[in-house]
Parts: C-alpha cells; sequence; structure tokens
C-alpha cells in the first residue's frame, strides 16, 4: 500500500460529517505488552474483532470516505490488514517506519494527505458505542468552522470505563474547554480519542515528535477549543486486564 497525494476533499456544508478521517495507528502499545509482542495494539481483538476494526466499523456508519492511516510499529501487519478487511473506504498510508511522530507529528506528516477542510481524527485503538444517535454525526453538527478549531468528544469521568487517569478537561456551560488538569486534581471530563480538528490548527509545529496537546492549548487559549459530551458507552482498552473488564461491560450492555 503505497502513499499518495490527493487533492482536498470538500465536504457539503451544514454539519455533515469529513469525507475524510485520520486514523492514529502507529503507537507502539506499550501498556498493553505481552499482547503487543507479535501484533500492534489496533490489531488486539475485544469482543470477537480487532479494535481497529470496531473503529472503521464507526467510520463506516457515519459515511466517512477515505481515511488516512499512519502506521510505524509493525506496520507491514498493519497495511496487510487494512488491504484485508476494508474494502469500501478509501485508505491512504501515512508512513512513520523510519520515525514515530507522535499523535501532533504525525498530523504534521499527514498534512498534504489530509487536505484542506475540517477532519476526524480517531485514535485506532478506541472502543466506544453509540447512544441514541451516531456520535460522530452528532460531532459533526456540533461542528462550527467560524467559531472552532478542535472539537473533541469527551466522556463524564464517572462513564469513563477503565480509565486509570483523573480525567483532562473543564468545560464551560456552552462546551468550550475551558482548562486541563490541574496537578493531583480529577478533572470532569476525559478524552475520547475521538475529534474534529481544522487544518488551520497545524502551525507553526516543534522540530521532531509532539502531542497533538501543542495544538490543543493554542486552540484553548485562543477560545476556539469545544467539546461535546458522548452519550454513549466508551471503554479504554489501554492494558491487558481491561479487555476483559470492557468485554463483561459489553455483555451486559
Amino acid at each position: 500500500m503505497k502513499q499518495k497525494r490527493t487533492l482536498a476533499i470538500r465536504p457539503d456544508p451544514g454539519g455533515a460529517v469529513p469525507e475524510t478521517a485520520m486514523v492514529m495507528a502507529a503507537g507502539l502499545g506499550k501498556r498493553m505488552r505481552p499482547l503487543t509482542a507479535t501484533r500492534p495494539k489496533p490489531l488486539i481483538p475485544v469482543a470477537g474483532k480487532a479494535l481497529l476494526d470496531h473503529v472503521f466499523d464507526r467510520l463506516r456508519a457515519a459515511g466517512i470516505k477515505r481515511a488516512v492511516v499512519n502506521v510505524h510499529y509493525l506496520a507491514d501487519a498493519l497495511e496487510a490488514h487494512l488491504k484485508a478487511h476494508v474494502k469500501d473506504i478509501d485508505i491512504i498510508v501515512s508512513d512513520e517506519r523510519d520515525r514515530l511522530m507522535e499523535t501532533g507529528g504525525g498530523l504534521v506528516k499527514a498534512r498534504e494527505m489530509i487536505g484542506d477542510q475540517p477532519f476526524l481524527c480517531v485514535n485506532a485503538d478506541n472502543l466506544w458505542i453509540d447512544g441514541p444517535a451516531d456520535s460522530i454525526k452528532l460531532l459533526a453538527a456540533r461542528w462550527d468552522d467560524a467559531e472552532m478549531d478542535a472539537l473533541l468528544l469527551v466522556v463524564p469521568y464517572a462513564r469513563a470505563h477503565n480509565h486509570p487517569g483523573r480525567g483532562d478537561f473543564h468545560l464551560d456551560p456552552q462546551g468550550k474547554i475551558t482548562g486541563r488538569r490541574k496537578p493531583g486534581r480529577v478533572a470532569p471530563f476525559v478524552y475520547t480519542g475521538v475529534q474534529i480538528l481544522s487544518p488551520r490548527v497545524i502551525r507553526d509545529w516543534p522540530e521532531g515528535p509532539f502531542s497533538t496537546m501543542v495544538f490543543w492549548e493554542r486552540a484553548i487559549e485562543a477560545g476556539r477549543a469545544y467539546a461535546f459530551v458522548h452519550q454513549g458507552l466508551w471503554f479504554d482498552v489501554g492494558s491487558p486486564p481491561a479487555i476483559a473488564r470492557t468485554e463483561a461491560l459489553l455483555i451486559d450492555a
């Protein structure tokens, strides 16, 4: 599967779902060891299906037409899986075999492949279940390009299943992100790994690998970072013990 340059795709106005998704699949999966000794974390099975396939089920249901997927660790296995299992979404690979760029650097490397319109960005090791409506479609309906550079899907801390952290963000009543968690304190909302970003936020980046937090903090400071609260189930499947707990919760859902 070769990299290819593409022209920007313009989605329909009025809250339409972006046609392009950036799928973050390049991580090392250290917390998932020893399961990631022989396979990349996105290919770890949960509830009978690879984590990556759960993600593509959600993209497919929302109407995503193309996906840029970055690869690094066991990249050949990821590319082979995509070729065998994804037939109805155009896949463009952003190759990070030579150097893992982290999430922010991964966006920079894939910038020309993503295009010039707002895009969905999803972590490949996510697992979420929609509530009363499709979560990606709801996120897209909330997007306001004149007002936002980033719109994150978040879940209340109390409903962040298996999450080992202390939360990520505070929100005002309009959904604007007002701050990050302070050391030693719990924040009320957890980032789910799903967001819509404007390509204009990908600018003035540092050299080498870096986190998307660089872009988020810029958007927060400018008052252009918002969040939308997920109404369904969400699971942090970051370690081997979390797999069994997630599968048990899915049976009861």
